[in-house]
């Protein structure tokens, strides 16, 4: 099987496609265990803890009263789950049942049946991260901090995010009706969102109305953004543009060589990022021979939602020089994981690196804070892309999205507000 380097979102993440795997900044490496080598031996020195976990199953399997609910699989994945839990490293290191390593693997392949929003677990409930671009969830209204109850009908606070997972995923075509908890309000609201077979659009640009800037959305760095990328920059070449605005802003990340590819098409030398080991060892990973952005003045948006495979663009284009970063500070991803497949399907992700920015700057549970810090109003969310192909120059002024109008000040050279 072959390695692959992977950067994914950080947050136990997962796709209301529903997709597991954008989690936690990392350079991915496959490593598979035979299914024939079912046998493990205790590890020296664990014996007594290993021995306690199967007293405590066999007294559950002897005693619990509700017989009905003792179900092998589901323990067996509950303890492993909260086993890696215990390391601390939480929404990085962490366990995916063969079920969740399915979605995790078609993200990365841009394309899923589903709703298309990205959530995670927060505090014990799951949570709506963000819709992704012109998906069902986002015209149906659903949007970032949403928490979500009840699936059709069913309460889901007290399940694992897998399992509400598998309740909101279905066929292309079928219905799904969510109960949500606005966390502002405290008010609840039922959504009914039809599924959908969706392909991520990852890369879109069109010219800002009024201007002479080009607005480019990356909206993950799943498999083909970097060519995407070469696609949009050879349009924008032929167009009278004059600046260029990236926005990053809620992308979970992807794959470790889409973000190298991407930087590399507006940084011309040196590295993309650093990489440390446990022994506290350095690896540069250097950009790729491309450039073909035209050296257009260039601002980049980033926000709380830009992590990972997306830090490192943002790190990269900070440390270089080459674009202003709008917004406010990024996740904080940055682990680099090893993926070891079980005897099952089942994923081990663990955290076995660190990367960092070319210039050293540690993004790990401590984010990328911007070069001109501004923040959305409350319950503002960015225009999303749809909304921009289709209103005039006065509406986007007064839209809201002040990180966006922010950003072309920048390009045209205003430090005012």
């Amino acid at each position: 099987m072959r390695d692959r380097q992977v950067v994914l979102f950080a947050g136990g993440l997962a796709i209301l496609a529903l997709l597991f795997g954008l989690a936690g900044g990392m350079l991915l490496h496959r490593r598979l265990y035979s299914k024939a080598n079912t046998t493990v031996a205790v590890p020296t020195g664990a014996e007594g803890e290993f021995g306690l976990m199967a007293e405590v199953w066999r007294t559950i399997e002897r005693e619990y009263v509700n017989q009905q609910e003792v179900d092998a699989q589901r323990m067996a994945y509950g303890a492993t789950s909260g086993m890696v839990r215990t390391l601390g490293d939480a929404g990085h290191t962490r366990f995916l049942t063969p079920r969740m390593a399915e979605l995790h693997q078609s993200q990365l392949e841009g394309e899923f049946e589903g709703i298309g929003a990205y959530v995670e677990m927060r505090d014990g409930r799951v949570v709506i991260v963000a819709p992704i671009d012109e998906t069902p969830a986002q015209r149906a209204g659903l949007e970032a901090g949403d928490v979500i109850l009840e699936v059709n009908g069913e309460e889901v606070t007290d399940l694992p995010l897998d399992e509400v997972v598998s309740r909101v995923l279905g066929r292309a075509g079928t219905e799904v009706t969510l109960t949500i908890l606005d966390p502002d309000t405290g008010k609840t609201r039922e959504v009914t969102v039809q599924r959908a077979k969706i392909d991520l659009d990852l890369v879109t640009w069109q010219r800002l109305p009024g201007t002479g800037v080009a607005y480019v959305r990356i909206s993950a760095f799943s498999e083909g953004a970097t060519e995407d990328l070469r696609g949009t920059l050879e349009e924008i070449q032929e167009a009278a543009i004059d600046g260029l605005v990236l926005d990053v802003r809620t992308n979970p990340g992807g794959l470790l060589s889409e973000a190298v590819g991407v930087t590399s098409h507006f940084v011309e030398e040196g590295n993309v990022l650093l990489r440390r080991d446990a022994k506290g060892e350095m690896r540069e990973e250097p950009v790729k021979a491309r450039v073909d952005a035209m050296g257009l003045p260039m601002t980049a948006l980033a926000n709380g939602g830009t992590a990972s495979a997306a830090e490192i663009v943002i790190g990269a284009l900070q440390d270089h020089e080459r674009a202003t970063v709008v917004g406010t500070t990024t996740f904080g991803a940055g682990t680099v994981l090893s993926e070891f497949t079980m005897s099952d399907g089942s994923v081990l992700l663990l955290a076995v690196e660190e990367w960092l920015t070319p210039d050293g700057r540690v993004i790990w549970q401590e984010g990328l804070p911007p070069d001109v810090k501004v923040s959305l109003a409350a319950g503002q969310e960015p225009l999303p892309r749809m909304r921009l192909q289709e209103i005039t120059e006065e509406e986007l002024k007064s839209g809201g999205d002040e990180q966006l109008l922010r950003a072309l000040e920048v390009l045209g050279g205003s430090d005012e507000h």
